[in-house]
């Protein structure tokens, strides 16, 4: 039998007598994580690349709820926040089509089937998060309807290896359709029945960190968010509910010389919900079918415009701009607004 001294080093051991500690206590073998986390999302390798600085750069990747089981279970549309029931098997035909005008002008669209227990809002992808260049903020949406939603977004973004910055607390309401960038150094948020001060306050933090400046604006009437009162479409340009645009908003607008392309509050608007579109690139949109008026206007306006039929998400109370969730668009060469 071969004695074995207490204390004395294995002959299998590392030699610790010359450097004193081992790789796992910072010794040789140990390598030092210096890339900062903003550096690895940019990388794409141990995060999946995600966020913007524009609304009007070349879209690249999306994020869709399939329709939930619970689609087919409503029975009063109105105690679901909705307009009128929904036809199910429609909706599954038409968020088919969706994935498919997106892919056709190449941008990635990533899916996730929710479970059983999801609500039927959560089709409406775009309020439960906002992506920024070094994660996603999770929401937390301000109606009893749709608590929880932020949970099953929080799964999806996670799955796709995308980093959760933040997530709402205490009695925060903020939802993502009200976080829109202005410019490269600038997001508007919405003050309004979905965003209150709390959520604004956290949302603040979070850009602050990372050279982000934030600017409150009210949410005009008439519409959910404030993607409702204005979209942008190109770098100086956007596309404004003129009902709805509220005096704040239509301040910060101009005072950043902004062409506004200028919608009626006719049907088109209001009741097929035309001008929940969702921007593909500078100047090329994607918008609700059935809305003829409006896409005369937009084309007129020198707009590129596509279309495809949503129209089960408008009896749910949305329409292509709530139901996308945007994960990640190109940077966009900045200069001063469009004088033409």
């Amino acid at each position: 039998m071969t004695s074995h001294r207490t204390g004395a080093a294995d002959a299998a051991s590392p030699d610790v007598t010359r450097t004193g500690l081992t790789s796992d206590l910072g010794g040789p073998g140990w390598n030092p994580r210096t890339a900062t986390h903003e550096e690895e999302v940019a990388a794409g390798v141990l995060w999946t690349r995600c966020g913007y600085r524009s609304e009007w750069g070349p879209l690249r990747d999306v994020l869709l709820s399939e329709p939930p089981a619970s689609i087919a279970s409503v029975t009063d549309p109105a105690g679901q926040l909705m307009r009128s029931p929904v036809d199910p098997g429609r909706m599954r035909e038409q968020f088919a089509a969706v994935v498919e005008a997106y892919r056709a002008r190449g941008v990635s669209v990533h899916t996730f089937a929710p479970p059983v227990t999801a609500d039927p809002n959560i089709v409406f992808v775009r309020d439960l998060f906002m992506a920024t260049p070094q994660g996603a903020i999770l929401a937390r949406p301000a109606s009893a309807q749709r608590a929880g939603e932020e949970r099953h977004a929080a799964a999806a973004l996670a799955a796709l290896g995308v980093p959760l910055l933040r997530t709402m607390t205490g009695t925060a309401a903020f939802e993502g359709a009200d976080a829109l960038w202005v410019d490269e150094h600038t997001v508007l948020l919405g003050r309004g029945l979905r965003t209150d001060d709390t959520g604004i306050g956290i949302v603040r933090e979070v850009l602050a960190a990372q050279g982000i400046d934030t600017v409150v604006v009210a949410v005009g009437e008439g519409v959910q968010h404030l993607l409702g009162s204005v979209v942008f479409v190109d770098h100086g340009r956007a596309v404004v509910h003129s009902a709805a645009l509220s005096p704040s908003l239509r301040t910060q607008l101009t005072l950043r010389g902004y062409e506004l392309v200028e919608l009626p509050p006719d049907d088109e608007v209001v009741g097929r919900r035309a001008m929940n579109l969702v921007t593909l690139g500078p100047g090329r949109v994607l918008m609700p079918a059935s809305c003829p008026a409006t896409r005369r206007r937009l084309e007129s306006a020198g707009l590129e415009v596509f279309d495809v039929e949503v129209g089960e998400y408008v009896k749910a109370a949305g329409a292509l701009g709530c139901l996308t969730g945007i994960l990640r668009r190109d940077d966009t060469a900045v200069g001063p607004p469009r004088s033409d």
